[in-house]
């Protein structure tokens, strides 16, 4: 947690399930275009900041979300694939664009067993946009995780 520290961490948003990025169904996010990650199979409806920082995006429909750490990572949180076609169904924005926010503060709620009965995975990407500026991303072992659990680990 000290100054100079060179591995970074971001904790996980939600409580779920751990799966590696390239088994996630949707080739945008499993072939790393957006970025490394991992991602989450939701056990609840409620996404935290994964880090303090300052939002950058709050989509409009509430299924998604995007944050500049204060250690300078660009993290998108993606709850379920394709559902910006709910329109904002089945989501509450909890934050906006500008907000400052601490590691734990809520960001989303959502109804997870609404949205699949709707037909969609709610696998929740959390990708590092600006992965590049890192040597590696690391995710966490597959399996169980709880929110604030040590999901990804960047390394400078």
């Amino acid at each position: 947690m000290g100054g100079g520290s060179a591995a970074i961490e971001i904790s996980a948003p939600l409580a779920g399930t751990v799966v590696p990025l390239d088994e996630v169904a949707d080739p945008t996010f499993a072939q790393g275009i957006l970025g490394k990650g991992a991602a989450i199979i939701p056990a609840e409806g409620r996404v935290t900041a994964p880090a303090d920082g300052v939002i950058d995006v709050m989509f409009d429909t509430g299924h998604a979300v995007s944050m500049t750490t204060a250690d300078g990572a660009e993290v998108l949180i993606h709850v379920g694939l394709d559902t910006v076609q709910l329109k904002g169904a089945h989501y509450t924005a909890r934050c906006k664009a500008g907000d400052k926010v601490k590691k734990g503060d809520l960001l989303i709620e959502f109804d997870p067993a609404a949205i699949k009965a709707a037909g969609y995975d709610i696998v929740t990407p959390v990708i590092i946009c600006n992965s590049d500026a890192y040597s590696a991303v690391e995710g966490a072992k597959p399996g169980s995780i709880s929110a604030g659990g040590a999901l990804l680990t960047l390394k400078k």
